[in-house]
């Protein structure tokens, strides 16, 4: 997540983090009881902390590993904190493999 002092992400934030279209975070906003962010007045969806974990399980659960809506659901009603730390644990994979990918061409581009 981008930085840790923050507490609320707007959706365009959230959609550039994650990666999914923002018309993709307000379907899991209608799937999932558990994601309900907070709004103002004129309806700005912010985002929490606990929010930006819940989603980062379901984009593990949906993109990554490919459960279709109902059975993400069920993953998560089933186990909860066994598929946070699994998609917490797959996101800081991805984040090493990104980085060892940018220093590999790094090394190539010198020689």
């Amino acid at each position: 997540m981008d930085s840790p002092e923050k507490k609320y992400y707007k959706i365009r934030e959230v959609s550039e983090l994650l990666g999914v279209p923002a018309s993709t975070l307000r379907f899991w906003e209608s799937e999932f009881p558990s994601l309900r962010p907070k709004r103002n007045a004129k309806g700005t969806r912010f985002y929490s902390q606990s929010d930006m974990e819940r989603l980062h399980m379901i984009k593990f659960l949906v993109k990554d590993r490919g459960l279709h809506i109902e059975a993400a659901k069920r993953e998560i009603r089933s186990n909860p904190s066994g598929m946070e730390k699994r998609s917490r644990a797959v996101a800081r994979l991805k984040e090493i493999r990104k980085k060892l990918v940018g220093m590999l061409e790094a090394l190539e581009r010198r020689k």
